[in-house]
């Protein structure tokens, strides 16, 4: 078993930036790819970025340029540094994590709480 809790979401105002971070507890041996999802109100699940055990990075197309994501395998840690915020990008942020490489698939294994991200115009 697997817990995730994120932190770090808030209220900015459009062209700022956050960061979220995501600390994994439990089975290490069950945490391969880490990565985050986001949802905003009346829209589908989005997965926005991965990264897996050996560090390979995936973006969804809306975010590249302006997030960045990152690991602290030794911590269990992933954080999601995100620059140039846009009123689009409010969603609830939820970490994830998987024993395989998820970004075709989007199948996971576990899930945080998630976190709230809202921007303003």
């Amino acid at each position: 078993q697997v817990q995730l809790v994120e932190s770090g979401g808030g209220k900015v105002q459009a062209g700022q930036s956050l960061r979220l971070s995501c600390a994994a507890s439990g089975s290490r041996s069950a945490i391969n790819a880490m990565g985050w999802y986001r949802q905003a109100p009346g829209k589908q699940r989005e997965l926005v970025a991965a990264i897996t055990g050996g560090g390979l990075t995936n973006y969804a197309d809306s975010v590249k340029g302006r997030f960045t994501i990152s690991r602290d395998t030794a911590k269990n840690m992933v954080t999601l540094q995100m620059n140039s915020l846009k009123p689009e990008d409010t969603a609830v942020y939820y970490c994830v994590s998987a024993h395989g490489d998820f970004w075709n698939s989007g199948s996971v294994d576990f899930w945080g709480q998630g976190t709230q991200v809202t921007v303003s115009s």
